[in-house]
C-alpha cells in the first residue's frame, strides 16, 4: 500500500512554514530504486484527504496493474492562492514551488533531478497552476496533466464574462493580482496567452500535455479548456483533449478520468513499440504525400 508522508519547509517567500505532503510507492523504503516525481496540486477546496482518499486508492490500483510507473508524489498546502506571485509580491507562490520546492524534495526523495522525468499535474485550481507552470517553465517539466482546470475562456481580463468568474470574487482576485486588477499582470499568467505568446518554445520542447473536463462542469470550465485546446491546435502543440461526457466538477466519473490521465502519462513514458504494419502504409501514405508536392499534413 502506499505510504504518505508529511514534512513542512520554511521560506520567506509565502506564509511559513509550509506544509506539504509525499505520496511514496509501496516498496519505496525497500528498494534502492530512484523514482520520477509527480509534482501535484490540488484544488481550492484544499489538500484534505486528496492523497489519501482522491487519487491515492486509484493510483495503487494502478501501480498493481503496471499501468502507470511507480513515482514519488508531492503536494504543497497551498490553500485558495492560484499557484501564483502575488502582484504586490507579498505572497510568492509559483517561485517558491519552482526554486525552493522541487530542490528540497529532490534531496528529500530519491528521484531524478532530471526533467524528462519530472511532471506537474493537477485539479481545478491546481490544474490552472501545472498549466501556467508547465508552459512557462517547460524545460523543467516532461508533462502537464490539467484535470478541469480552473481557467478562463478569453484571452484579456475585460472579456471576461459574469458566469466564468462568478465563483472567485473580486476581493479575491485582487488580493492576487492587484487592486485594481493589474490587467497585464493578469494576462501574461493566463495559460492560454502564455500559449500564443510562446508557442514555439513550447512545441519544441516537446512537453506533454493532458487536458480534460466535464461537458457537465457546474464552474462551465468546459469553456475555458476549448479555448486552450484550440489555441494549443492551431499552434501545433500535440497534446490530448477529452470533454469528458457528463461529468461533472470532480463527482463520480472522477476515478475514471485519472485513470485515463495517468494512462496518458505512461503511454508517454513508455511509448509502444513501432507497429511494422504502420511503417508499411506509412511509407506509401508518405509516397502519396511526396507525389501530392505535400510537405506534412
Amino acid at each position: 500500500m502506499f505510504e504518505i508522508q508529511k514534512f513542512k519547509i520554511e521560506t520567506e517567500l509565502v506564509p511559513s512554514p509550509i506544509k506539504c505532503e509525499a505520496m511514496l510507492p509501496e516498496d519505496y523504503e525497500t528498494s534502492k530504486k530512484t523514482y520520477p516525481l509527480m509534482l501535484t496540486l490540488h484544488g481550492g477546496g484544499g489538500h484534505q484527504g486528496f492523497f489519501k482518499n482522491i487519487i491515492g486508492p486509484v493510483i495503487q490500483e494502478m501501480w498493481e496493474k503496471k499501468l502507470t510507473p511507480d513515482m514519488v508524489f508531492v503536494m504543497p498546502h497551498c490553500k485558495r492562492g492560484l499557484y501564483m506571485d502575488y502582484r504586490d509580491g507579498s505572497q510568492k507562490w509559483e517561485t517558491f514551488i519552482i526554486s525552493e520546492l522541487l530542490p528540497y524534495v529532490r534531496k528529500k526523495y530519491r528521484i531524478y533531478d532530471d526533467p524528462s522525468k519530472t511532471f506537474i499535474g493537477g485539479v481545478s485550481m491546481g490544474g490552472l497552476g501545472s498549466l501556467r507552470m508547465g508552459f512557462k517553465y517547460c524545460d523543467k517539466f516532461a508533462a502537464i496533466l490539467a484535470f478541469e482546470p480552473g481557467i478562463e475562456p478569453v484571452l484579456e481580463w475585460k472579456d471576461i464574462k459574469l458566469e466564468d468568474k462568478f465563483y472567485r470574487t473580486q476581493d479575491f482576485m485582487e488580493k492576487i493580482f492587484g487592486s485594481p486588477i493589474d490587467e497585464e499582470y493578469w494576462k501574461v499568467n493566463n495559460p492560454a496567452f502564455i500559449v500564443k505568446e510562446y508557442a514555439m518554445k513550447i512545441r519544441e520542447s516537446g512537453i506533454k500535455i493532458y487536458l480534460e473536463v466535464g461537458t457537465d462542469d457546474m464552474l462551465g470550465l468546459y469553456r475555458g479548456a476549448e479555448l486552450l485546446h484550440r489555441i494549443l491546435f492551431d499552434n501545433n502543440i500535440k497534446h490530448e483533449f477529452r470533454l469528458v461526457y457528463g461529468a461533472d466538477h470532480v463527482g463520480d466519473s472522477f476515478k475514471e478520468r485519472i485513470i485515463n490521465g495517468f494512462s496518458f502519462l505512461n503511454r508517454v513514458i513508455q511509448p509502444e513499440k513501432s507497429d511494422p504494419q504502420i511503417i508499411a502504409v506509412r511509407k506509401i501514405f508518405k509516397q502519396m504525400m511526396d507525389d501530392a508536392g505535400i510537405k506534412e499534413i
